[in-house]
């Protein structure tokens, strides 16, 4: 065997695609489903975007990956909305829970009012004045091992 560093661009892909079959070979029929990729922006009168939320859904939950609201409207019930339109999309396609990371300086007292729940922190990260959270939100009940 002989192990090589090599370019990100032309090799991630392949590794990507190996792992997701694995991880596939090892989960029950009934969550595999296409992955769905989401998008919602606020735009203002002039039609330039003030906000939005992006995030992918696969395995019967929603991966949030990013959350922005411009600092003029910040407050303003932008980011509560946005995020309960990624929710309501969730919910449409069966998703058992929403989860997503945020940092000590963005947001994580946002999220615990909106029903998000702290699942794990890392502390002194990126930097050691600061903190990662991870947090998750349920959606549904599970039962019998699925989830409704």
């Amino acid at each position: 065997m002989n192990i090589c560093r090599e370019d990100y661009s032309e090799n991630s892909d392949f590794l990507r695609k190996r792992v997701v079959e694995y991880n596939l070979s090892q989960l029950p029929e009934t969550i595999k489903h296409p992955v769905n990729k989401i998008c919602f922006t606020a735009r203002d009168d002039n039609n330039a975007i003030v906000g939005g939320i992006t995030g992918v859904m696969f395995w019967h939950h929603l991966q949030i990956e990013s959350l922005w609201v411009d600092e003029s409207i910040r407050g303003c019930g932008c980011g509560s909305s946005l995020l309960q339109k990624i929710e309501e999309c969730a919910l449409e396609y069966k998703c058992s829970h929403i989860q997503l990371d945020t940092f000590s300086c963005q947001a994580p007292e946002f999220y615990r009012k909106q029903g998000y729940e702290i699942a794990g922190v890392i502390k002194e990260h990126p930097i050691k004045e600061s903190s990662q959270y991870i947090l998750v939100k349920r959606l549904r009940c599970e039962k019998d091992g699925l989830s409704y």
